[in-house]
């Protein structure tokens, strides 16, 4: 791996740090909660936080948009086993059977979605297929899945077919067929869960794989011309500022496309508590405090952004201003229909949420009952569609106002005055004729920008654990 010298380091840790003064004024302006956690704006209402809801109840009044497009997710939940950080539930181990049973499940999912839509094949503007570990499939059972899927797909306009891959499926002699059978159904690019290079991280991680596998996992996917985007957690314990600014480096060096940044969140945001809450509790992890682990994420963006990679959506850094993931970019920027299929996967529709159920018995006997194994949802009302949308394209890119209109019937300089107002007098956001979006600083902490925007009852932090500055999220 490539090294950076100690004086250089040193000069790339005391820039990185030069942002704490500013963080340290916005705890004191209640933005930041006491602790410095975070919740991750992935979704609004976040994921934790649905209320039950029926087909009948979620479909009332649905028509697929005018130009009959949808962004579609697949979920595949089965893993060699379970990582440390993961707050999603899965199944691990072989599995060969059960992934049989869930394969031929998901197939009837499809054409239970095709009736409710009442459409004969899902016009696809593009493509994710993720998990778990949607390649830890037998390369026949790849070849079955991707058979019946795309069939039931019309990809004339879609425009990037997206997997989300495990290092170690890649690799060898079923590695190689494995991306071969995608390319040959039309995948493009490709999402490596590589999360460290150090081996020691690795393990801690409950990673299955070396760096070098890591490495050569890239290799294989490039003969195969895909593109690649490459993913790495910071935060996480036994991690240190010096060992992160080699690891950035030698990222930069590899022949990928994308480098994509997540910070370790403890607490579950998504259908499982993540291993990693026990071991910090049990005292078998130190948990870095949040302004080391802010520092790190300084140092990625500042490095990143140097070395000219560009910030297309929010924690992913592309080469150039045309590499990004059309999947994400249309769900939380455009705010177009996207159709998820699978345990725990989502459908955000332009009105509403719905997500599918958690539970692997009740997501087989929904399908055989013929029905979408869906158990949690909303239909917006006025105010929540408002939010909606500005709070996923605010936290990804940026508001655009034509588009909030469309999807409002509201102009976007008459909602959250107050707030908008109080964002930019302190420098987190700044508004043109087209758009609102945030600043380099409203940008380093576009979680909390987005928090903003929730109504109270959507707040992750209780109002306690917030100082009553001018930014607290709880203020109207």
């Amino acid at each position: 791996m490539l090294r950076v010298d100690s004086d250089r380091k040193a000069e790339i840790i005391s820039d990185a740090r030069l942002f704490l003064d500013k963080y340290r004024e916005l705890k004191r302006l209640g933005f930041i909660n006491k602790s410095g956690d975070f919740f991750p704006s992935v979704h609004y209402p976040p994921i934790t936080m649905y209320n039950p809801i029926s087909q009948e109840e979620m479909f009332a009044g649905y028509t697929p948009p005018d130009d009959g497009l949808f962004d579609v997710y697949a979920h595949i939940p089965f893993c060699k086993q379970r990582c440390a950080y993961c707050h999603y539930p899965a199944k691990f181990g072989n599995q060969a059977q059960e992934k049989d049973i869930y394969l031929n499940a998901l197939k009837k999912e499809m054409d239970i979605y095709r009736g409710v839509l009442g459409i004969d094949r899902i016009q696809t503007r593009s493509i994710l297929v993720g998990g778990g570990t949607p390649t830890y499939l037998t390369a026949q059972q790849l070849k079955h899945f991707l058979e019946y899927f795309t069939k039931r797909l019309d990809m004339s306009r879609c425009t990037q077919f997206n997997y989300d891959v495990d290092p170690c499926t890649l690799l060898g002699q079923e590695g190689a067929e494995r991306l071969r059978i995608m390319r040959d159904f039309g995948v493009d690019r490709l999402t490596i869960g590589i999360n460290s290079l150090d081996p020691d991280i690795l393990k801690f991680m409950n990673r299955h794989h070396t760096a070098q596998e890591a490495l050569d996992s890239i290799e294989a996917s490039r003969k195969f011309g895909y593109k690649v985007n490459i993913e790495f957690i910071f935060g996480f314990p036994g991690q240190t500022l010096e060992e992160w600014i080699d690891l950035v480096e030698f990222a930069m060096s590899l022949d990928v496309d994308e480098i994509q940044l997540y910070r370790l969140k403890i607490d579950a945001y998504g259908d499982f508590q993540g291993p990693i809450k026990t071991m910090i509790d049990n005292k078998t992890a130190r948990i870095l405090d949040d302004e080391e682990t802010l520092t790190m994420k300084s140092i990625a963006i500042n490095m990143l952004t140097a070395r000219n990679f560009t910030e297309n959506i929010r924690r992913v850094f592309g080469r150039s201003r045309k590499i990004f993931s059309h999947y994400a970019w249309n769900q939380c920027c455009m705010l177009y229909d996207e159709i998820g299929l699978g345990l725990t996967a989502f459908s955000s529709l332009r009105d509403r949420f719905v997500l599918n159920t958690q539970y692997f018995d009740e997501y087989y006997a929904s399908i055989e009952a013929g029905r979408l194994p869906l158990n949690r949802g909303l239909v917006r009302n006025e105010e929540e569609q408002k939010r909606w949308s500005i709070i996923l394209p605010i936290k990804n890119s940026f508001v655009n106002k034509r588009i909030f209109r469309q999807r409002t019937g509201d102009s976007l300089e008459n909602v959250f005055k107050e707030k908008m107002n109080r964002l930019k007098t302190h420098g987190l956001v700044v508004e043109d004729e087209k758009k609102i979006q945030t600043t380099k600083l409203g940008a380093f902490f576009a979680d909390e920008v987005a928090q903003q925007f929730h109504a109270p009852d959507y707040i992750q932090f209780p109002r306690n654990q917030y100082e009553g500055g001018v930014l607290n999220p709880y203020l109207p």
